[in-house]
């Protein structure tokens, strides 16, 4: 048996696979069960009881600016902000 050339060359890029290559590829199938079925489980499902609604909502740009430059979690900030400010208001 003839000994293929490895995939990458010394400065890492890999090169263009042949037919060979793909004969000898291992399919993703040989993985172990037990990471199988982890990979197939990665949708997040229904939540039990959903503790939020999902809204659609125009707001101006001068109050979602400041919250997303807040960065990941911008959203829940803003419906703290909100929560906080119907303790000493009543909408409408």
């Amino acid at each position: 048996m003839a000994k293929r050339s490895p995939l990458t060359n010394k400065a890492g890029e890999v090169r263009e696979l042949t037919e060979d290559d793909f004969k000898h590829a291992t399919p993703f199938t040989a993985l172990p069960d037990s990471l199988r079925t982890t990979l197939s489980r990665r949708a997040r499902g229904l939540q039990k009881a959903p503790v939020k609604e999902r809204i659609t909502i125009r707001l101006s740009p001068e109050v979602v600016a400041p919250f997303r430059a807040t960065g990941d979690g911008w959203q829940t900030r803003l419906d703290a902000a909100l929560k906080d400010w119907l303790k000493t208001h009543t909408p409408g």
